[in-house]
């Protein structure tokens, strides 16, 4: 089976009386547009998007009478940073910057993908963070840059 548009999201769609397979993905997954998965009762399928949309957690594959596939997203290892301050914000967004690594927001919270150094430079700073397993709404992704 390939799979080449996305039919819903099951956070908006009753699939109660249906049979529910999942294919199990990890964020940085979520960007390809082709790709080969196997759901969790083993069927392999295809994926070769034709819009230029990324998946999300509980993205609908297939749905007819019977079954349905739905994305699910894996945990990320995430740093979750929690800045007391503007001076805070701005000092840990100017390093992470400078490292071009991708970050996305929740509320109050940066989150980074987990990297050893950003911890380092975490303590350094004295900037409060959590190290944590957690389920990210969207992919990380990296903005190409070239300093010039």
């Amino acid at each position: 089976m390939i799979i080449e548009r996305i039919v819903g999201n099951i956070a908006y769609a009753d699939v109660d009386n249906r049979h529910v397979e999942r294919v199990y993905l990890r964020s940085d997954d979520l960007v390809k547009r082709v790709q080969r998965v196997t759901t969790d009762y083993g069927n392999e399928i295809g994926i070769r998007l034709t819009e230029r949309k990324n998946l999300t957690d509980g993205d609908i594959l297939y749905l007819d009478d019977r079954n349905t596939i739905v994305v699910h997203v894996m945990a990320d290892d995430l740093l979750v940073i929690r800045p007391v301050n503007m001076t805070q914000m701005g000092d840990i967004a100017h390093q992470l910057g400078n490292r071009h690594l991708p970050a996305q927001f929740e509320g109050d919270e940066m989150l980074v993908q987990y990297d050893y150094l950003v911890e380092e430079l975490l303590k350094q700073l004295d900037i409060p963070y959590e190290r944590t397993e957690r389920k990210v709404k969207q992919a990380f992704r990296h903005i190409g840059h070239q300093h010039g």
